[in-house]
């Protein structure tokens, strides 16, 4: 583990990401996932693709939702833990900044976290409730 992150469980890892993202905390958020994290948003999702660094996702991936949509909220209900891997059942809540739609979607992340840093992370979600959300018709 490297000296300078603290111990924490996978869960409370996992947790601290959701709050630092949630609170737009990007240093807590860059404390929390690795130099090399892999960060994967699902086939269909309007942001679709797999996002490396914490830079990277940052840009590819948080201040895109921040520029197009308001409110945009993670609700994670659920952990599943199994060793180094957490995944989290969770809901989207945001409105469109250009139709003024609001979106509700169900969504799963998958995370592998080791020496309480997520290594990865990867997005299952239903897209279509998004893209609904992102059009006028």
């Amino acid at each position: 583990m490297p000296t300078d992150v603290p111990a924490r469980t996978p869960a409370q890892t996992v947790r601290l990401q959701y709050l630092a993202s949630a609170t737009g905390d990007m240093e807590l958020w860059r404390q929390v996932v690795a130099p090399d994290v892999e960060w994967t948003e699902a086939a269909g999702f309007p942001l679709a693709g797999t996002y490396r660094t914490p830079e990277g996702t940052i840009s590819g991936v948080f201040e895109r939702l921040a520029a197009e949509w308001d409110g945009w909220t993670t609700h994670d209900d659920t952990y599943v833990v199994d060793g180094e891997r957490v995944v989290v059942l969770a809901r989207y809540t945001a409105r469109n900044k250009a139709t003024g739609k609001d979106m509700v979607a169900r969504v799963a992340h998958s995370f592998i976290v080791r020496d309480s840093q997520i290594v990865r992370m990867e997005q299952i979600v239903d897209s279509a409730s998004v893209r609904a959300a992102m059009t006028d018709t």
